[in-house]
Parts: C-alpha cells; structure tokens; sequence
C-alpha cells in the first residue's frame, strides 16, 4: 500500500494528465509523460503514448454532458497507473520517479482545472520564430545568412 505522499503524487499525475489533454501543451506534455513511465525502455514508452493518445481522443469525442464524468473516470485511470508504476519500484528509483511527476504536475496541472506551464495560444507569427517555455533553459537562435543580426539568447 502506497503512503499517503505517493498516493497524492499519483492522483495529482493523474490530474494533470486529464488536464493537459486537448489543450495546446498537450504534444509536450505526452512525451514528457510516456518518458516518465517509460522509464528508459522505448516499448514502455510507445505503449504509454498510445494510452495517452486513447484518453485524449476519448475526451475530445465526450459530450460536454458527461465530460467531467468522463475525465474524472480518466483521472483516476492514471493515478491507478502512476500507483502501480510507484508500487513496482523500489527506494532512489521510486522518489527520482516522484519527483519528476511533481514536477510534471507542477508544470501541467492547476488548481482551476486549467492547464498551465508549455503553452502558446493565440499568436501570430510572420518569419522566422522560436518559442522557448519552461525554467532554466538556454536558447540561441540565429536567423539569416550567418550575419549575426536576430540572434538571441534566453533563460
């Protein structure tokens, strides 16, 4: 039986899970995932994309009668799965996996129901563009023939 932290942690990836799907960072948000449960080997990883990719097809097609049904029933789904991913794995192995669906939920999840963390909506772009979410990243972009002119560099 999982404590009562890694349940949390479980329901909580679970959330985020129902949370992000359908919305724009859910592309980064599946591989982010299936990664996590996949845990290195890439069988595992194919076999969580697809499940993911059947929760978001199966909450795209729900009628908005039964939506919250529906995502609570896919909710749970998850959590079942991030429990017994928790439950097959054993001491540094186990907290590294915790920590990385915290901070998976952190990023994805809200408390209103609202994705958050990797999306960009509503934008226009006209030209060369580059997009960067996300903490303590680092990207340089160069746009034209070599001159140097439109680099840039973020954090």
């Amino acid at each position: 039986m999982l404590s009562e932290a890694l349940t949390a942690a479980a329901a909580g990836g679970g959330m985020a899970v129902v949370q992000a799907a359908g919305a724009d960072s859910w592309a980064w948000f599946r591989v982010r995932c299936a990664r996590l449960v996949g845990r290195g080997d890439a069988d595992a990883e194919r076999e969580a994309l697809a499940r993911l990719d059947r929760t978001a097809a199966v909450l795209d097609a729900v009628d908005e009668g039964d939506r919250e049904r529906v995502r609570a029933v896919h909710a749970v789904l998850w959590q079942g799965e991030f429990a017994s991913l928790f439950e097959s794995l054993g001491g540094p192995e186990r907290e590294r996996l915790v920590e990385q669906l915290v901070e998976l939920t952190r990023e994805f999840g809200s408390d209103d129901g609202q994705p958050r963390g990797g999306a960009v909506s509503g934008n226009t772009f006209h030209g060369p563009t580059a997009v960067q979410t996300g903490d303590h990243n680092r990207q340089e972009n160069h746009f034209g023939a070599g001159s140097g002119s439109g680099s840039g560099s973020g954090r």
